[in-house]
């Protein structure tokens, strides 16, 4: 525990206030309503900081434990590469998980802006953030999809986006495609503009 608190702390004070506070909101339903996001109030400039608090809340067990897998695999191994490459790397990692979170959310804002029943909830958009900012990196890395099915992290990446954009137009499932698909798409404009040099990076890792 030391050595993630050192190496990665603000992947470690995330990783465990995220889990701590959807724990507790499962036996408190009430904080549901104080911190889900409702686009059709922030849309008014009311409740904007569900922005950010509807990031630290989850459906459900299967929902939290999804998320917080994909968050300790690739999230502590971001921290500590952008903190190999910059003094500000912990910093910056702060920055790409926490405005992935605040900026995947804005589509959906929009969007839903004239639909009074919708909520949204999860940190999803982030985690997405983190992980395409972390694939840029690494293109060429395997990963299990579903934990069962081998695929290179640029290929997932493609098929994950499409997916995205065909399900936030078809798919019925209660799930925010779109919040996943702009936390994915600003992690990756964060990362290039902490590094520029990481598109030149991510093409060689093909020559």
């Amino acid at each position: 525990m030391e050595q993630y608190l050192i190496g990665t702390p603000v992947a470690s004070i995330i990783f465990a206030f995220t889990i701590a506070t959807s724990i507790y909101t499962f036996s408190n339903h009430q904080f549901y309503e104080r911190f889900m996001l409702h686009p059709f109030t922030v849309s008014k400039g009311k409740q904007l900081h569900t922005l950010l608090t509807s990031g630290l809340i989850h459906r459900d067990w299967g929902h939290l434990l999804f998320n917080m897998l994909t968050f300790y695999f690739f999230g502590f191994s971001l921290e500590a590469l952008l903190a190999n490459l910059s003094s500000w790397g912990h910093l910056q990692f702060a920055i790409i998980y926490v405005l992935g979170l605040v900026l995947s959310d804005v589509g959906t804002v929009y969007k839903e802006r004239n639909n009074p029943s919708y909520y949204s909830l999860g940190a999803s958009g982030a985690i997405c953030a983190v992980l395409f900012s972390f694939i840029l990196f690494d293109p060429k890395m395997m990963l299990g999809v579903f934990l069962i099915i081998p695929m290179p992290a640029w290929l997932f990446g493609i098929l994950f986006l499409g997916y995205c954009v065909w399900a936030s137009k078809n798919a019925r499932d209660g799930i925010n495609h779109d919040a996943h698909f702009y936390g994915a798409v600003f992690g990756i404009v964060l990362t290039i503009l902490f590094y520029p040099w990481v598109i030149q990076h991510f093409i060689e890792q093909f020559a």
